[in-house]
């Protein structure tokens, strides 16, 4: 699945089912980019991908066609700096709250892939939680803090699957066959923006006290989303709440 981020929430606007276990290869993941980025041609894009999409082939034909990439890998995956030899990601000391920008480097030990950076970053511990594994980050952005702050606002698409699972729309409930699940999703996907869309509007227009708790004390992150504002606000309207 393809998704746009906005607003560090993530819109699916192109996917496709896999006949299989495991995961996509090189050709699947062209596949499904290619009318992504013919649709938003017209646009700066960046493409974020987690470890499944972690190889140097898809970073090599992205960086072809001009586009920006940050791609996270695996520990295992093997790189070199100039004159130097190759070495797993895993032999790099790294600790929480350390962060490290690698330019010109080579990926895996295949050639004809030409030179990428790396970004490495183990997050400190916050609020009492610790990631358990340090980002490693091929890109051909030019600095660390862009690819960082780039790559963060990937977690939005963690957040879109929850909406469509548990969080929502209860997906993996649905037991569809390929076809018709294909069908549901782009349902989904019109439901679940609607949805944003008039939690936006129901916030900006200072209604959203008519749907959810107040403010608790002592409460740093907001109680919900726009998502489940919109998603449980809707039967609000139809009640004579103002549109």
């Amino acid at each position: 699945m393809v998704s746009v981020i906005y607003q560090k929430r993530a819109w699916p606007i192109y996917w496709c089912l896999l006949e299989k276990d495991g995961s996509s290869n090189l050709t699947e993941q062209q596949k499904v980019l290619r009318p992504v980025i013919r649709l938003l041609k017209k646009y700066k894009l960046v493409i974020i991908g987690d470890r499944e999409f972690h190889s140097v082939e898809l970073a090599h034909w992205l960086h072809k066609q001009n586009l920006n990439f940050v791609f996270r890998q695996k520990k295992d995956t093997t790189f070199r700096e100039k004159r130097q030899k190759f070495q797993s990601l895993s032999s790099i000391e790294i600790y929480p709250g350390v962060r490290q920008f690698y330019t010109n480097v080579k990926f895996t030990q295949k050639q004809g892939f030409g030179s990428f950076n790396l970004a490495v970053y183990w997050k400190r511990k916050y609020r009492g939680k610790q990631e358990k594994d340090a980002w490693y980050l091929l890109t051909n952005l030019p600095d660390f803090n862009t690819a960082l702050k780039i790559y963060a606002q990937g977690f939005g698409i963690e957040a879109m699957f929850r909406d469509c699972k548990t969080g929502g729309y209860n997906l993996e409930s649905s037991q569809a066959s390929p076809d018709r699940l294909v069908r549901l999703i782009f349902l989904i996907a019109l439901a679940m923006t609607s949805a944003w869309l008039h939690g936006q509007r129901t916030k900006f227009q200072k209604q959203q006290s008519y749907i959810c708790r107040q403010e608790e004390k002592n409460r740093n992150q907001k109680r919900h989303s726009n998502f489940w504002i919109g998603l449980y606000g809707e039967p609000a309207r139809s009640w004579g709440f103002p549109p």
